[in-house]
């Protein structure tokens, strides 16, 4: 629920700010937050990596700084509902992950699902209509919010490397590296020409989208998320998240947006396609 308004949110936000400075500003204020949550609840020595620094960097700048960027720049040439149905593919990029990384082959059943997930998420994002979103900047948005989605999936996978870390240690000592692995890419950027640093005037007229994109998505979403996937398993973590395309569809909705019923039809496709994997797995 924390991460439903996310897309909304931060698509009404990067007119104002650009992509680079919206993901640095989001973890400068939540790395914060979340080193001092870590130092009361598990004591400064938590804040120690114990020989794990690689392995947190490359989770980090990985899952944290390569999300970040792809899925804010992608999603200032997408719709929010588009990115919301590309990042639900989570679920069978983890299950081609594991195949690839552990020769676990998925079943058959689950191949179809990801089947059928992968032909909604192409009903979604080209209203059925595939001419006519070839030559469209939305496509590559597309792209890379799926870029994003790989990510984010690393990222999830890595936190089995760690199993005597917490899920709060993880998120902290994972999102310090990734926070600057940000803030460099901003500062390339901005000497690229590619970046402006935004004014204090453009910061306070994005002041609260900001706090609820640090403390909301970051520090309770993320936080809630790395102790789920602890005690939940990352199957069915990954299947609470269908709950955020359902909740960003009825925000654009009630915000005005009208969509095609080719549109919907996809997104429940997707939903139900992984739903129905998430079931059989449990019961084989």
């Amino acid at each position: 629920m924390c991460w439903a308004p996310l897309f909304s949110v931060a698509k009404r936000t990067l007119p104002q700010i650009d992509a680079y400075a919206l993901a640095t500003a989001r973890y400068a204020i939540a790395i914060v937050l979340l080193i001092l949550l870590l130092a009361v609840v598990e004591g400064r020595a938590a804040l120690r990596y114990d020989g794990q620094l690689g392995a947190a960097a490359l989770a980090g700048v990985v899952g944290v700084a390569g999300f970040n960027l792809f899925i804010w720049i992608g999603l200032a040439f997408t719709a929010p509902e588009h990115a919301s149905i590309i990042v639900q593919l989570q679920t069978p990029l983890t299950a081609f992950a594991v195949w690839a990384m552990r020769d676990q082959r998925p079943k058959a059943f689950t191949l179809a699902c990801v089947a059928v997930a992968f032909v909604g998420v192409v009903l979604v994002i080209t209203k059925g209509n595939l001419l006519v979103r070839i030559d469209n900047d939305a496509l590559l948005g597309d792209a890379l919010v799926f870029l994003a989605t790989g990510c984010w999936v690393t990222y999830t996978l890595f936190a089995a490397r760690f199993p005597s870390w917490s899920p709060l240690r993880y998120t902290v000592l994972t999102c310090i590296p990734g926070g600057i692995g940000l803030a460099v890419a901003n500062v390339v950027a901005v000497v690229a020409g590619v970046a402006q640093i935004p004014s204090l005037a453009a910061l306070a007229n994005v002041g609260w989208q900001i706090v609820y994109l640090s403390v909301c998505s970051v520090v309770l979403g993320a936080l809630g998320f790395n102790a789920a996937v602890r005690r939940l398993g990352p199957l069915n973590t990954m299947l609470m998240l269908n709950l955020v395309p359902i909740g960003v569809f009825g925000i654009e909705a009630a915000l005005g947006r009208s969509f095609a019923p080719v549109e919907l039809a996809g997104a429940v496709t997707v939903v139900a396609a992984l739903v129905a994997n998430n079931l059989y797995l449990r019961k084989t």
